[in-house]
């Protein structure tokens, strides 16, 4: 049955239309959670006002999310909550999970430090301090590969574990008769963008032709300035394995991915890879049949022209969404305790901000309206509260005595409603009579007495205070 389901809320800045590896990661990773038996509920953009992120226009950047946020958390009240992205979504989930005790898990994509320091020079402590405070109070931080993990521990940044990518190799699988090209085709899938490294693919000097496969910002940059190259534009997931059955070599250029599903897609096709020794490309291809690492770009280019196909689809078939997905459940961590109170069980805690502010100030109006109307003993001491606060501000005495007059009236006042609250919720529970019943309107009972004599007691002293002076 449905209700027998536990529910997994995948909270993400990155969702379609956009096509990149952390959408495809996450989009196959609910497939396969469904299939385990998980309802899997994707909090998106969707739904919300958004803005063009700045230099990525690509990625919607959801505007004033936390109210709407916290309400659909609560709506779900996921058994677990995973924050996949540090955007305005994946902020407003920590921050309301943090507010309100709910544990949650959180993830590494991308090498964010090092793209805004690619784009805009800014000093990879001020990220990674950022990194740091995100991560932080998650109960995981799943990274894709065993160096990102190693990474981000040595860097302080949350509780890293390994959660490796998979690839569908029935989607991604090789040509069933490949036609030998003319001249080898040299291909590059991504975003074509400046962290991506693309000019050192097309600087190099290649006996063949060089395919670019996706749209970017650096596009009509990249398209000037090699006219030589085969621009392809943007492709979907199902016209993706055509290009990468049809080329030769899988260049890879970047330095900063974590870890680069597009290898693995290639690889699945039977296409040899091509990429610097850096993280991503270590962790994915490192010394095996899949391909050639290099600092000679073109070096790696160029021997990965000899690997098998048979040899390089064999060794992507050791990479499984199935035990990706697994692994990823195994990271996963209760959102809170079933037996303990939450305020996600709770329907009048839904507001915050706000509406938070103006809730809380219609219902304290109404407690008002209620007291006068319905609790003879608060419109008595109201009625008593008038003239003995007329007595303070015209008393003879010094301005810290009128204050603690006023207060202490007030105090009168307020205790009077936290009796009147107690006896109301005593009543909710049963009318008839119980020995605890009556301790409790007692004890209310006797605090109102307090107060009253501490009352009479202030007023007393200060106007002895003024006959003496």
């Amino acid at each position: 049955m449905e209700d027998d389901k536990q529910t997994i809320m995948i909270v993400t800045d990155a969702w379609y239309p956009q096509v990149n590896g952390v959408v495809r990661t996450l989009s196959q990773t609910r497939e396969e959670l469904t299939s385990l038996g998980y309802n899997v509920v994707m909090l998106t953009p969707e739904g919300f006002p958004t803005i063009p992120c700045p230099t990525y226009p690509e990625i919607r950047l959801s505007l004033m999310p936390a109210s709407k946020v916290a309400r659909i958390i609560r709506q779900v009240s996921p058994d677990y909550l995973h924050i996949a992205t540090e955007g305005p979504l994946g902020l407003a989930a920590r921050n309301f999970a943090k507010r309100n005790g709910v544990k949650f898990t959180t993830a590494y994509h991308t090498r964010f430090p090092e793209y805004v320091h690619s784009r805009f020079r800014l000093p990879l402590s001020i990220t990674y301090s950022f990194l740091r405070w995100f991560h932080g109070p998650g109960k995981a931080l799943l990274a894709p590969t065993k160096t990102v993990v190693n990474d981000l521990a040595d860097r302080n940044v949350g509780n890293p574990v390994l959660w490796p990518r998979g690839v569908d190799l029935d989607h991604f699988s090789p040509a069933t008769r490949r036609k030998k090209n003319p001249k080898p085709i040299f291909i590059y899938v991504g975003r074509v963008a400046v962290e991506k490294n693309i000019g050192a693919f097309l600087d190099l000097d290649l006996d063949g032709e060089k395919w670019v496969v996706g749209d970017g910002p650096a596009m009509a940059q990249l398209r000037n300035r090699y006219p030589g190259v085969v621009f392809h534009g943007m492709k979907t997931r199902d016209e993706l394995p055509a290009f990468y059955r049809q080329a030769d070599v899988f260049v890879f250029p970047s330095r900063t991915d974590t870890f680069g599903l597009v290898l693995l897609e290639a690889m699945a096709c039977g296409l040899p890879v091509a990429a610097f020794p850096v993280t991503g490309p270590i962790d994915v291809v490192g010394d095996s049949d899949g391909g050639v690492l290099d600092n000679d770009l073109g070096a790696a280019c160029r021997e990965a022209l000899k690997k098998p196909r048979g040899k390089v689809r064999a060794y992507a078939e050791t990479f499984s969404w199935d035990n990706a997905s697994r692994m990823f459940l195994s990271h996963l961590v209760l959102s809170r305790n079933p037996e303990d109170y939450s305020v996600l069980d709770n329907p009048y805690k839904d507001n915050t901000g706000m509406l938070r502010a103006v809730a809380a100030a219609r219902n304290s109006f109404s407690g008002l309206r209620f007291a006068i109307a319905e609790e003879s003993a608060f419109r008595q001491e109201l009625a008593l509260a008038i003239p003995m606060l007329l007595i303070a501000f015209v008393l003879p005495v010094e301005l810290a005595l009128k204050m603690l007059m006023v207060m202490t009236t007030v105090l009168v006042l307020i205790v009077e409603l936290l009796n009147s609250s107690v006896e109301a919720a005593v009543d909710r529970i049963s009318y008839s009579r119980h020995g605890l019943s009556r301790r409790a309107k007692d004890y209310g009972s006797a605090a109102v007495l307090l107060s009253l004599v501490l009352c009479f007691v202030v007023y007393g002293f200060c106007i002895m205070e003024a006959l003496a002076g």
